[in-house]
């Protein structure tokens, strides 16, 4: 198994798009296989943010100061997903605005995993090394074994994200 850290957010996002299909073709009527999906998808993007928020996107800004804008936005795209999810975790599939708001959610996470990989990543392949890259990629899989599981409520991803910008 590769340990480079673009190779194994890649492989996340493929693993998400994944469950993001899965619902999105999953009948109307299935609301209990709606609901252990969205379970499913909570927890894939609650690790996943958090290996970028407490990995790579600090990693990545002090090995390259000119990518800052890109990793701030990406902070601000996490914190959309961060509340849809959080909102999710205290809903059940019979809410009138569960569907919607997940489809929102998918919109929104789709959206930056194109833009990551598209943009993002390629700027990082070309200005980091690939030992560095490795190396952020072995944290990442050790800190996967360690991050939360479910939604962290707002004060503590505030203060994490206060932690990491300053």
């Amino acid at each position: 198994m590769s340990t480079d850290a673009i190779v194994l957010l890649k492989e996340d996002h493929k693993e998400i798009r994944r469950l993001f299909r899965e619902f999105e073709n999953t009948g109307e009527r299935a609301k209990a296989t709606k609901g252990r999906l969205v379970k499913k998808i909570l927890e894939a993007l609650t690790v996943h943010t958090y290996i970028e928020n407490e990995c790579m996107y600090p990693e990545v800004r002090r090995l390259m100061p000119e990518v800052e804008d890109d990793v701030l936005e990406s902070y601000e795209e996490h914190h959309v997903a961060d509340v849809l999810c959080m909102e999710l975790a205290t809903m059940g599939p019979d809410d009138e605005r569960f569907t919607a708001k997940v489809t929102v959610l998918i919109e929104n996470v789709s959206h930056h995993m194109d833009e990551e990989e598209s943009e993002w990543f390629p700027k990082v392949r070309a200005g980091v090394g690939r030992k560095q890259l490795q190396d952020m990629g072995a944290r990442m899989l050790e800190m996967k074994k360690k991050a939360p599981r479910t939604p962290a409520q707002p004060s503590a991803l505030k203060k994490a994200v206060d932690a990491v910008l300053a």
